[in-house]
């Protein structure tokens, strides 16, 4: 009997287990969008920094990479054009050649007959020139990199101030009031650092591509001073 009485107060305890697991509500799900939209007004600059981040890497990706394009036998045609006194087509080939090198190229061309001082001295101001035109805009990227962080902590504390000046005015500070105002609130600060991570890499990857870009400029620079000092060695 005793044994009837155990198994049915088992029983009776299992099923209120059970029943309070499903009273339990679901655990609320939220989708990506909707917890960017929590973020607040704040939100708004920090798309509009990386919409711009975003134009700005791919349009400065494009330009560099069709001024690193360089073929392979440039020099050697430049060399051998030079060599045997053509010096008409060796001008011909750089400047229908659309790339800083063959534009240095051709400064170097226009200045035979002077100085070799002169002649580097000539295809550096080029050289120079060509990088300006390479590395515009990238200030951009590292602008972005700086402040959309700052943009991000900007909104955390906005909404903090909000969420205490709220608690404040209607006495209401339970768990799930301040824990519900928090994590919403820094939204925006994980927002700004992801974008200004994303600027920071792009802006970095950017001057790695231009930089061995201005060292292939450097070569063939020197290539082409070693071309005219050729036939006095």
């Amino acid at each position: 009997m005793t044994w009837i009485l155990l198994q049915i107060g088992t029983q009776q305890v299992a099923d209120s287990t059970v029943a309070a697991t499903a009273a339990q509500p679901a655990a609320e799900q939220i989708s990506l969008w909707g917890l960017l939209a929590k973020g607040g007004f704040i939100m708004y600059p920090l798309y509009l920094l990386l919409v711009v981040a975003i134009f700005v890497f791919f349009e400065r990706l494009i330009a560099i990479r069709k001024a690193s394009n360089i073929e392979g036998n440039f020099m050697k045609m430049i060399r051998d054009n030079i060599m045997t006194g053509n010096l008409s087509a060796a001008r011909n080939l750089a400047r229908n050649t659309n790339n800083p090198v063959a534009r240095i190229i051709d400064k170097g061309l226009q200045r035979i007959g002077k100085p070799i001082d002169a002649i580097e001295k000539s295809m550096e101001n080029v050289g120079k020139l060509e990088m300006y035109k390479m590395e515009r805009n990238l200030n951009i990227l590292s602008l972005i990199a700086g402040i959309a962080p700052m943009f991000g902590f900007l909104g955390t504390i906005v909404g903090m101030v909000q969420l205490f000046y709220g608690i404040a005015s209607t006495g209401e500070y339970t768990l799930n009031t301040i824990a519900g105002g928090i994590y919403t609130k820094m939204v925006t600060s994980a927002t700004g650092l992801i974008i200004g991570l994303i600027a920071y890499v792009g802006h970095n990857f950017l001057t790695t591509q231009i930089d061995k870009t201005a060292n292939r400029m450097e070569v063939a620079s020197s290539d082409f001073i070693d071309v005219l000092q050729e036939p006095t060695r």
